[in-house]
């Protein structure tokens, strides 16, 4: 299993740098569209949807999803920093701020499939936008805030399986430890003063270092929700797409609820007419 996740991300990785720095605009939205298709496979996977509804829901993504993209590359073509679609952002970060650590407390529960395609769009839509509009103002940037969610990942790992005794949710992720999310957010902490350090803005640590680590804490929340739905739906990963790293949506996780996150900061901050 080792081999194999190396070996993935050995191919993956340059692929997926590639595409963000050189690939051309038409191509990038098909690619998104292709990725959030997937997703929208595996999340019906997750809340146990008929295959028919599957079907459906899948087509009615790429649909939706292809409307949204569609109406933010014309108002991008306008200003980069536009805000047209600011409300799939504000949706998307009231949900994972509100919505999800409820569920992970389990004081609610979910069993009428409408309810499971909306959420899921909840999870995907605002995600594909947040990497096309983060693409669009800078692919360095995009980069960087994606480096946000490694850093926090890769550190929460080693911090939690050297020092880890404390649990942050037993029952729904084992591994993970209060330790783990102190080394997370130690290890964000400094890649946030080295980034602002490289780009020589020192007002901009006011803004950029929180940013960073609301985006981890985010990022941890996106982690435990997915692996509550998996546990939920009795499965290990969410597919088995990636050999060795499971599904789409087993690697995008922290991503679905952090770099919404990041996009809305970023309109709030730019845009003039906000």
């Amino acid at each position: 299993m080792l081999k194999a996740r190396i070996l993935t991300t050995i191919i993956i990785l340059p692929l997926f740098l590639s595409a963000i720095f050189y690939l051309q605009d038409i191509f990038w939205v098909t690619f998104l569209l292709a990725l959030t298709a997937i997703g929208a496979r595996e999340w019906s996977k997750l809340a146990q949807l008929s295959v028919r509804n599957t079907i459906a829901y899948m087509l009615l993504t790429v649909l939706v999803g292809g409307e949204l993209l569609f109406l933010l590359r014309e108002s991008v073509q306008i200003s980069i920093y536009s805000s047209d679609l600011l409300w799939v952002y504000i949706l998307s970060v009231i949900f994972w701020i509100v919505g999800a650590p409820l569920y992970l407390k389990q004081l609610y529960t979910i069993k009428n499939p409408v309810i499971w395609m909306l959420i899921g769009w909840i999870v995907l839509l605002p995600t594909c936008l947040a990497l096309y509009q983060l693409r669009v103002i800078s692919p360095l940037l995009l980069l960087g805030f994606m480096a946000t969610i490694w850093i926090s990942d890769t550190a929460a790992y080693f911090t939690g399986r050297s020092l880890g005794k404390h649990k942050l949710a037993y029952t729904i992720s084992p591994n993970k430890t209060w330790e783990g999310v102190a080394g997370a957010l130690i290890a964000v902490l400094i890649y946030g003063l080295a980034w602002n350090f490289w780009i020589a803005e020192a007002s901009s640590a006011i803004t950029l270092i929180p940013l960073l680590m609301a985006m981890a804490i985010l990022g941890i929340i996106g982690d435990l929700y997915e692996s509550l739905i998996k546990r939920q739906a009795g499965v290990k990963d969410s597919g088995n797409i990636l050999p060795g790293h499971g599904g789409i949506l087993d690697r995008i996780d922290a991503l679905t609820s952090s770099l919404p996150l990041a996009t809305l900061a970023l309109l709030i901050y730019y845009s003039p007419s906000l």
